[in-house]
């Protein structure tokens, strides 16, 4: 049920001006359908006039002393820190994070910041031995990087405030303006964080956020020829769709996953379960490194698969602003249907439940399924929702071969104390990041991450946004 109360709008920051506009969107708590407020739904002029103001945010940028940059983004994370409970709460209202996973999210995003201010002062180039080739003895050089210029930046649903922060900060860190196009269902908490770096003294349009339609402005945002670069987090069809589109500039895509956990019989099985519940049920399933799939060597499975199913079922199911709850609203009722529709369409094929299975409007229960077979939806596609299932295999080289069929490569992770299976996982899995006695949904803000195959291209984390977000260019001295 859609509550339809009268809320004051929200603006959008477009060259460093907070602009309304006639036309609008609704956002709602996808809990009880209460509306939160309204967003500027902007046009293709809209867009278009953003770019125009980032073209002259980019020469703005591109000559911030690296000491500003560093200043910024340490002062916008002081920001975040200081009102991390409304960063909070924003993310928990707009989106499905129950509200401790919001406050998680929240002083991630401080440390993103955080990291982003340290690596400003780390883009170096190197010198270049230009005497490596005869009849070069009197030449000299080394290579620099510099700021690509505009990158367009399109954001996700599930982590309305970090991702945005993963893009945000990098941008800024290496000198680039930056336009940001948040999820539809959660623009708010990119336009807080675009507040921060306004206390923060970022100068004006540097950074936009632009809200709207990704079908009425995304197209705008991704083939405009001043747009170097795109980076996109989202679904597989948007992102090939992007790739088709976007022209000559640079692309960097994390589009997902259907990651798998191997348990050998040596592992853990009490870490082992606990770091698989927690890594399937985590953000109600909604996170692109969730577990879906768990293969368990035969002599363990029984007992892993006991204690698995035991545990999910502690897992609280209720209003996600309460602190003992343990599992929210999914982001919309649509995608508990589909969910739903998923899951029985594997129980029809033969699936055995195990638990949950049950929706209550936009709520989906943590469920767990066994014996499904390989020509069911959810067995090889992103569930994106809080759904896991349990295989058993009799050895680890079958493992491996079916956690490498499906056409996705985001992480995966391995339990067991031998050292030689650990690395025959880590060779042979075809993925981004193998974590070995940790399920697949680990990450830290300062690694690379990204994926293979259908889970995209390129790699984010700081460091590695920063490479994308700069080029090389090369100075050469002849000497007399």
């Amino acid at each position: 049920m859609i509550l339809m109360t009268k809320v004051t709008g929200k603006k959008m920051l477009i060259g460093g001006k907070w602009v309304e506009r006639d036309k609008t969107m609704d956002v709602f708590d996808p809990q009880d359908g209460t509306r939160i407020t309204t967003v500027p739904r902007a046009s293709v002029e809209d867009a278009l006039y953003t770019i125009e103001q980032a073209k002259e945010g980019a020469a703005i940028a591109a000559k911030m002393p690296v000491h500003e940059r560093i200043d910024i983004l340490n002062k916008a994370a002081d920001y975040v820190q200081n009102h991390r409970e409304k960063f909070a709460q924003t993310i928990a209202s707009e989106g499905s994070k129950t509200i401790n996973e919001a406050r998680g999210e929240a002083s991630r995003c401080v440390q993103t910041l955080r990291i982003s201010a340290e690596e400003a002062r780390r883009i170096n180039g190197e010198t270049i031995p230009f005497d490596q080739m005869q009849g070069h003895e009197k030449r000299v050089g080394y290579y620099y990087r510099f700021p690509i210029g505009i990158v367009a930046a399109i954001t996700p649903f599930n982590d309305p405030l970090n991702l945005v922060a993963h893009k945000v900060g990098p941008a800024i860190a290496s000198g680039n303006a930056i336009i940001v196009k948040p999820a539809t269902m959660t623009p708010l908490s990119a336009l807080l964080l675009a507040e921060a770096f306004e206390e923060a003294g970022l100068p004006d349009k540097v950074l936009s956020v632009i809200t709207g339609s990704g079908g009425e402005i995304g197209d705008t945002l991704v083939t405009h020829p001043a747009i170097r670069m795109v980076s996109f987090t989202g679904g597989l069809e948007t992102g090939e769709s992007i790739a088709r589109k976007a022209g000559l500039k640079k692309i960097s895509m994390e589009l997902g996953s259907n990651s798998p956990v191997i348990v050998l019989e040596d592992a853990d099985l009490e870490e082992a379960v606990e770091s698989c519940v927690s890594g399937a049920f985590g953000a109600v399933g909604q996170n692109c490194l969730g577990v879906q799939r768990v293969y368990i060597e035969e002599s363990a499975y029984e007992q892993f698969k006991e204690n698995f199913v035991a545990k999910t079922k502690q897992y609280k199911v209720g209003d996600k602003k309460d602190e003992a709850t343990d599992i929210g609203p999914l982001i919309s009722e649509k995608e508990a249907i589909r969910i739903e529709e998923w899951v029985q369409e594997a129980i029809d094929k033969g699936a055995e439940l195990l638990a949950g299975g049950k929706r209550d409007g936009a709520f989906y229960h943590p469920t767990v399924l066994t014996n499904v077979p390989s020509n069911c939806q959810i067995a090889h596609e992103e569930i994106f929702g809080p759904v896991v299932l349990l295989y058993t295999v009799k050895e680890l080289e079958e493992a491996i071969e079916l956690s490498n069929d499906v056409n996705y490569g985001l992480q995966a992770g391995i339990f067991t104390k031998n050292i030689d299976h650990a690395f025959a996982a880590i060779q042979h899995l075809d993925v981004g990041g193998i974590m070995v006695n940790d399920s697949s949904d680990y990450r830290i803000d300062g690694m690379p991450f990204g994926g293979v195959k259908g889970s995209g291209l390129g790699r984010e984390g700081i460091k590695f946004a920063i490479q994308d977000m700069t080029e090389p260019k090369v100075v050469q001295f002849k000497l007399k």
